[in-house]
């Protein structure tokens, strides 16, 4: 199994050479992706109250979503076809069939629901499995299009590990949840503000979603800062910073613990005011795109707007490995915070690495969970 995982590894991180139209290398890639998203479908469609998330499940059309698992089985097969038919490395297309043929035999896009609907606890499969091919359909394209290091590719190093952040992030959202949400809760319990919360909720919601990130993007600031700047914590965000190459990817690597405070904190002012269900939703989705974005790999530069709000240019100086990139650019959205607490930092080029100086920092998910707490 290791030795079928690590070929599997190596055809994807193939040499542009072989990854060319025509080498079997893209049909690859895409009925790979294709056959996992339909199986983790039909796992979702067979064990819907431990696999999906309630939030979502509430809106699905499932006789879409039946036939949209239909589609990627079919084209899923289609291109692990070709991709046996073109490439001489056949890894990626035995793959491929070997998920849709688990899938068949679940039940594929007509399996039953063997378990009653619940609100007990649950994975987020669904989630992860939405969020990473809306992430995938947005981000890939452009990163391919308008990329600021061509030669960087999908499969950089350590994309496996980053992935599985991805993925754990997605399962536990529950857990997650519960954890950001009991500062908020605890604070509107014991506190009188429901003139105060209907009052910001009564606003347009254009202005509560201006108030919503300059007042995070406070908390954020300073949050943030301490994590660079207290020993035990910079433990926990160094594993953030142990990226050494920056694409949409990248923003995903976050240590569990990081996550709960970070969320708990940020969630505070964002919930305990008060604001409205629309402006915490577009700001949410706004947070989800413009956090993925600012790691990307994309030459973009936005001239003047980048002194107004956070810029890919402006986050990637925060991870850069030189000298003048250590503890700088803390804001999330606006640098005019940085400007004015004496961290901003953002010349016209852009930073020559990433990463942590001596890259103490282990690899692998299970090695950087535990490294906070260990002795090196």
């Amino acid at each position: 199994m290791g030795r079928l995982r690590e070929t599997l590894r190596a055809d994807l991180q193939s040499e542009k050479q072989d990854r060319a139209l025509g080498t079997g290398w893209i049909s690859g890639v895409l009925a790979l992706f294709l056959g996992l998203a339909s199986l983790f479908g039909v796992l979702c469609l067979r064990w819907p109250a431990l696999l999906t998330t309630p939030m979502l499940r509430e809106h699905y059309d499932v006789p879409l979503v039946r036939l949209a698992i239909l589609g990627g089985l079919l084209l899923g097969f289609a291109l692990a076809v070709l991709n046996l038919a073109l490439r001489r490395q056949k890894i990626m297309g035995f793959t491929a069939i070997t998920a849709i043929l688990v899938a068949t035999l679940l039940g594929g896009s007509m399996a039953e629901t063997d378990h009653a609907l619940t609100s007990g606890a649950y994975l987020g499969l669904d989630w992860f499995v939405l969020n990473l091919s809306f992430l995938c359909i947005v981000f890939i394209p452009l990163e391919r299009f308008f990329a600021r290091l061509r030669e960087q590719s999908i499969f950089r190093q350590d994309w496996r590990a980053d992935l599985f952040y991805f993925l754990v992030n997605s399962l536990l959202v529950q857990s997650l949840t519960y954890l950001s949400m009991k500062p908020a809760l605890t604070i509107v319990a014991f506190t009188d503000w429901a003139n105060l919360r209907a009052a910001m909720a009564s606003q347009p919601v254009w202005l509560q979603f201006i108030e919503i990130m300059f007042l995070t993007d406070m908390v954020q600031y300073w949050l943030h800062r301490a994590f660079h700047q207290v020993p035990f914590l910079w433990r926990f965000h160094a594993v953030h910073h142990s990226a050494e190459t920056m694409d949409w990817l990248a923003g995903s690597r976050m240590h569990v613990m990081e996550i709960v405070a970070l969320r708990g904190v940020t969630i505070i002012p964002m919930y305990a005011l008060g604001f409205s269900d629309p402006a915490l939703k577009a700001y949410i989705l706004y947070v989800f795109l413009h956090s993925t974005f600012i790691h990307a790999n994309v030459r973009f530069e936005f001239g003047w707007l980048k002194k107004v709000i956070a810029t890919p240019q402006f986050h990637h100086w925060h991870h850069g490995i030189e000298k003048e990139a250590i503890d700088v650019n803390f804001a999330v959205h606006f640098p005019i915070l940085d400007k004015v607490f004496g961290t901003l930092y953002l010349p016209e080029k852009w930073p020559a690495g990433y990463g942590v100086g001596g890259h103490p920092v282990p690899r692998g998910y299970l090695k950087q969970l535990a490294y906070p707490f260990s002795g090196d």
